[in-house]
């Protein structure tokens, strides 16, 4: 045994030795993920303190489970957790199909230039920043002087508040992020694709498969570890919608629908200083989040051969 573990250890340092350059390159990239992710971890214990500038997270006086009995025993917590989901499994529903959708359609069509130049198309909206993004739907959903309403007023259909309405508010978030991110999502679909051994294509061509008979022996089944591995990193973050395009949609006239977790948490943690009381509600969030991964990929692994670990 000793031995054992004396030639692994000379064996790593050789390797160190040997490749410096890589094991260089790596240092900064694994000094940033302790840094900024695991580091603030610490921080978690805020929400089991009475947390104060002037005492400090050691000095704050240890409350235990105050903060998270406030979370639970409000009269908005079923509202705010009810918006996050639906929002959540919405947006899922949406954003998880589209991208193997359009990299199956990417794959089959024919002519090289055309496919380029549709991936190009669909993957340039990802690099729009979010403010500039809401910015534009505020610009063209505008009641008075958006494109979209002088459209309707010219074929003589009423002017829509999309904005002011509720109703809208869901729909609009999701599919402009279907818009957004599905050609960004595609790649790994299509790269996928790409690899897709040739024979079994030429097989099928040679039974007489038609190109939707192609897609489903061939095509999904090829892609069926990485949609597991996506579907799972997906329901691992359902709880984790991010506040900044939340936010900047967010008007008195549909906070009742607008108002997740994210959201709840910036304003009272950051606007009304409540720090531990928004540390706990976050750490909840994770808490969710981690159990619906851990569910997920026990799932995976019982009914299908891919999962995490």
């Amino acid at each position: 045994m000793k031995n054992n573990k004396k030639e692994k250890k000379w064996s790593l340092r050789e390797d160190i030795q040997r490749r410096w350059q890589l094991y260089l390159m790596l240092l900064l990239p694994v000094a940033w993920l302790v840094i900024f992710c695991y580091v603030p971890m610490g921080g978690i214990v805020i929400a089991f303190k009475d947390y104060s500038f002037r005492k400090g997270v050691f000095g704050s006086e240890w409350v235990g489970m105050k903060y998270f009995e406030q979370f639970f025993t409000n009269p908005d917590m079923a509202r705010i957790l009810k918006n996050t989901l639906i929002l959540s499994l919405y947006q899922l529903a949406a954003t998880f199909p589209a991208p193997i959708i359009l990299a199956l359609a990417l794959h089959i069509i024919g002519g090289k230039h055309f496919k380029k130049f549709m991936q190009s198309l669909t993957y340039a909206p990802y690099f729009i920043s979010t403010v500039v993004l809401v910015g534009i739907m505020l610009q063209c959903l505008h009641l008075n002087v958006g494109i979209v309403n002088t459209l309707l007023d010219m074929i003589g259909l009423e002017r829509i508040d999309f904005m002011g309405k509720a109703s809208y508010f869901r729909h609009i978030f999701v599919w402009s992020s279907v818009w957004q991110t599905t050609g960004y999502s595609a790649i790994i679909y299509i790269a996928a694709l790409g690899n897709v051994d040739q024979s079994l294509v030429e097989a099928s061509l040679i039974d007489g498969a038609n190109r939707l008979q192609r897609i489903r022996i061939v095509e999904l089944p090829a892609l069926k570890p990485i949609i597991t591995i996506q579907l799972i990193l997906a329901v691992g973050n359902i709880m984790s919608l991010g506040f900044d395009k939340v936010i900047l949609m967010q008007n008195n006239l549909n906070m009742n629908v607008s108002e997740i977790i994210s959201t709840y948490v910036y304003k009272r943690g950051l606007r009304d200083m409540q720090y531990s009381f928004a540390t706990a509600v976050g750490l909840f969030n994770s808490v969710v989040n981690f159990i619906l991964l851990f569910l997920a990929n026990k799932l995976s692994q019982k009914f299908g051969e891919t999962s995490l670990w």
